[in-house]
């Protein structure tokens, strides 16, 4: 009877679904859509879209042979539950009425109500609220994705989706209402996050380190990369789609869009860069993981300040993101903390940077939304805010990671068995292998 339950909820879901609003027209004279708007949003949109592939890649290459298809499915089922998640109600708690700046009204755009016609965001008024949704769908998906690295090799698949389903809801949905809704508390409070580096990247972090210490290491924790090849291909799909990411946060093609792509291109190259170089210091020889791992740190930490901080400056937060996680990374490594593929040094770490380095940098020529500019220019409002919002997002998301990890194991117990483990997930969790 269990095995019924979650196709009996798909069922009903589409019997709700038929029951509920489908032909609501709006047409407001007040409105004028921008067709260049719409299509670099419908562009950003498939962009990010592509970077959860690349993420299956760039992670599948990284794990032992008997697990790539395991864990690059992690990565490809988010695309599938979430977009179902968002459609019916995670949407609205993420952009909805407001309710206590926390989280919004989960019936505002219940089952994608009010979406025909030329209704809009306010933030992005040239394009449509549909596309607005769609854009910010693919942000919620690869956020889960992101913690899958952390306890790669270990964790039985239906128990994941459990997880994934609570973190969103629980996790993701209001820290993207609270930052990104005008009405959200950290927005009020004036946190900048251009493109989710608080969003999306610190609560990935958070809730990868707290996966890590639950779940505890692997049987055997070190392991032979399966392919190098998927780990740059993955990179390659990555670095393309965060151009989506970035500069499609811009809302439109417009002139901070291209300034997006330009920081974003600059960070990633810097980081990739040092990576290596640090590497050489170290006394490895330059690898193409390491260079692959420095690009998408460079990525990660310029989110949330690609539109906020000039060209110049993005060369300081590459390299600043570069030297910090690959000391985390390398610091991580002397624990018995078993974050599979540094989940948390790179990304949790990659966003905090970014988030701090937001503040020291961003600049009100580039973007008028900084009402303080950053304390490289002399003020330290904006700097202040920034620390403390670190603070509160990170215990917010580590322990209620940690809540929610705890409640899957109850509902599902999340670890293998060690027999399954030693075989390998591709076979014990969906019988293929490569």
């Amino acid at each position: 009877m269990k095995k019924m339950i979650p196709i009996i909820v798909l069922i009903a879901l589409a019997i709700v679904g038929m029951l509920g609003p489908c032909a609501e027209m709006a047409n407001r004279s007040d409105v004028k859509l921008d067709s260049g708007d719409t299509a670099w949003l419908l562009t950003s949109s498939a962009l990010v879209l592509i970077m959860t592939p690349g993420l299956a890649f760039f992670y599948g290459g990284m794990v032992s042979k008997k697990n790539v298809i395991s864990t690059m499915l992690q990565s490809f089922i988010c695309m599938c539950l979430i977009s179902i998640v968002w459609v019916v109600f995670g949407f609205s708690l993420a952009f909805g009425e407001d309710i206590g700046g926390i989280i919004g009204d989960p019936r505002t755009f219940y089952m994608m109500k009010g979406m025909l016609g030329n209704v809009v965001w306010e933030g992005l008024p040239t394009v449509p609220l549909i596309l607005f949704a769609m854009f910010q769908l693919k942000f919620a998906i690869i956020a889960p994705a992101l913690i899958t690295g952390a306890f790669a090799e270990r964790v039985r698949f239906n128990s994941y989706m459990v997880f994934i389903l609570l973190f969103s809801i629980f996790i993701y949905m209001p820290l993207a209402h609270a930052t990104w809704h005008p009405e959200g508390l950290l927005a009020r409070y004036g946190v900048l996050d251009f493109a989710g580096g608080t969003v999306v990247h610190m609560s990935a972090g958070w809730a990868a380190l707290a996966s890590a210490l639950y779940l505890k290491g692997r049987r055997t924790p070190t392991h032979s990369p399966a392919r190098i090849s998927y780990v740059i291909l993955g990179t390659a799909l990555l670095w393309f789609g965060w151009f989506g990411f970035n500069a499609g946060s811009a809302g439109g093609a417009n002139s901070l869009a291209a300034h997006a792509f330009a920081t974003t291109t600059v960070a990633s190259a810097v980081a990739a860069m040092s990576w290596i170089f640090v590497d050489i210091i170290r006394g490895k020889k330059p690898s193409a993981m390491g260079a692959c791992i420095g690009a998408v740190v460079g990525l990660v930490a310029i989110t949330p300040a690609a539109g906020f901080v000039s060209i110049s400056h993005s060369i300081v937060i590459g390299l600043t993101a570069a030297l910090v996680s690959n000391l985390f990374v390398f610091l991580r490594s002397k624990t018995h903390i078993d974050d599979t593929l540094d989940v948390f040094p790179c990304h949790g770490v990659g966003g905090m940077v970014g988030m701090i380095l937001t503040a020291v940098f961003a600049h009100n020529s580039i973007n008028p939304l900084v009402k303080v500019n950053g304390l490289f220019f002399g003020e330290t409002g904006l700097f202040i805010v920034h620390v403390v919002a670190l603070v509160a997002v990170s215990i917010f998301a580590f322990f209620g990671s940690l809540l929610l990890i705890k409640l899957t194991d109850l509902i599902a117990p999340l670890r293998v068995h060690e027999k399954d483990e030693v075989l390998g997930l591709d076979r014990t969790q969906h019988d293929e292998e490569l």
